[in-house]
């Protein structure tokens, strides 16, 4: 698989995890990570945004035809061998990721929170991490006006 992370600042532990889990599976072909503009830092909190794009791999597949709607035959047919529904359900089964917050054919929304609290202080701060997976080069659908 390869991996396009120069847009990425390398912030964001669960981008981290998602990225390595990526890497392993067989139907990714390329991933690219960016630093999403909604990121954020205040005294009390940082929020982290960052959005993957997602290439499946592409294979061959034989397809029955009639040539001249007659003889029998086959072609060969380019096919992605995983879509954003399978994704899902892979990412749902892994036990590092888990199922997404937010999912729908377009889109996957995993939201992490955790305390943090640096060594020598007494108060620390909130660590929201927002972590959106799109298909690139998805075909526009046809129902979305």
């Amino acid at each position: 698989m390869n991996a396009d992370i120069s847009k990425w600042s390398g912030e964001g532990a669960f981008t981290q995890v998602v990225l390595d889990w990526l890497e392993q599976v067989p139907g990714v072909a390329a991933v690219r990570v960016e630093d999403a503009p909604a990121s954020r830092s205040e005294a009390d909190y940082n929020f982290i945004s960052n959005e993957i794009f997602v290439i499946f791999a592409v294979e061959q597949v034989d397809e029955p035809v009639r040539r001249l709607g007659i003889f029998p035959g086959t072609r060969k047919v380019p096919r992605k061998a995983m879509t954003m529904a399978d994704l899902t359900r892979a990412m749902t089964a892994a036990e590092t990721i888990g199922e997404p917050d937010y999912a729908d054919a377009a889109m996957l929304q995993y939201l992490k929170a955790e305390r943090v609290i640096p060594h020598y202080q007494t108060r620390g701060y909130k660590l929201v991490e927002l972590v959106r997976i799109y298909e690139a080069n998805a075909a526009p659908s046809s129902d979305r006006h």
